[in-house]
């Protein structure tokens, strides 16, 4: 991999520890990207431990292949099919799971995956680039009430309508099929932005979140990681803006939570169920230093929740 798609893997330390590895353990990379992560779980097993590492994109795929080690599992598929996938292997419980959410560094910075703004190249911004549609498709045949409401729901961007109203008008004139014709006209009719962040941030956000089902696969992949962990077992998830944060606080919230009972239904509390995951500790943000080092990992937050051990 050549230098300037080298991963910077965000709270590397932190991540492992908070997974309280057990050298005979099974462990989950739900993202493996290049395995930055993943080597340092390999590091702190045994001979009998195992980790299974997922990721969508062909190219993270790729770069896992390479990796001889007889404790080390990949599989290409996205962490919303974790349980179906680890079933298939028979796998029923894991002793961890860490998900490191959003882009990678490498798919940032490979121009041809237009993902970013900083290159003109094919509108694409597909994790798994052998199927679905890309943003450049999906562009030209989208309503422009879609559009904005995208870019709106998954950008949280406050101009999406003249965003909107503006690619619909231009790629009546021509397609929209570059990373550069779409970041100059949303810079077109972006009035204003956040020091430092181009205008362009947010709907390149919105589009490539929507485009591969970021939000729902999330949603749907957190119940599978708790409900997989064995008694002690944790998950950790880092999440790199607030509406994956909010999905992961709200999660983990409501599995530690006693559930809710009927209104004015005599219940004794010893008699309420026990929740079966429990909160560890608080939300972790990177220090200063790696802020500094790493810009892109301003953002993170790192949530930690453990499988109970004394409930069944």
């Amino acid at each position: 991999m050549s230098a300037h798609l080298q991963h910077e893997t965000v709270l590397l330390e932190e991540a492992v520890a908070a997974l309280n590895i057990r050298p005979d353990g099974i462990y989950v990379d739900a993202t493996f990207g290049r395995g930055g992560h993943s080597r340092r779980i390999l590091a702190a097993l045994g001979e009998a431990g195992r980790l299974w590492a997922f990721d969508k994109d062909p190219a993270a795929i790729a770069a896992g292949q390479a990796w001889i080690d007889s404790r080390f599992g990949l599989i290409h598929s996205g962490f919303v099919h974790l349980a179906a996938r680890l079933g298939e292997r028979g796998v029923q419980r894991v002793d961890g799971v860490l998900m490191d959410l959003g882009v990678s560094s490498p798919q940032l910075d490979d121009a041809e995956r237009g993902f970013s703004f900083r290159f003109d190249a094919p509108l694409d911004m597909r994790m798994d680039t052998t199927q679905g549609q890309s943003a450049a498709d999906w562009l030209a045949l989208a309503d422009e009430a879609d559009i904005r409401g995208v870019i709106k729901d998954y950008g949280e961007e406050r101009y999406a309508k003249s965003i909107a109203s503006a690619i619909v008008a231009q790629r009546a004139l021509a397609p929209i099929t570059t990373t550069r014709r779409l970041a100059e006209l949303v810079a077109a009719v972006v009035p204003t932005r956040e020091p430092g962040q181009n205008p362009a941030t947010r709907t390149f956000q919105a589009i490539r979140i929507y485009l591969n089902r970021e939000l729902e696969e999330l949603s749907l992949a957190l119940p599978q990681a708790m409900q997989m962990l064995a008694p002690g077992g944790r998950l950790a998830v880092i999440s790199f803006h607030s509406l994956e944060d909010r999905i992961v606080k709200r999660a983990l919230r409501e599995a530690s939570s006693p559930p809710e009972m009927p209104r004015r239904l005599p219940v004794r509390a010893v008699d309420i169920p026990e929740p079966k995951i429990r909160l560890i500790g608080r939300a972790i943000r990177p220090g200063h230093a790696e802020t500094e080092a790493n810009p892109r990992a301003r953002s993170a937050t790192m949530r930690v929740a453990e499988r109970r051990e004394d409930v069944a």
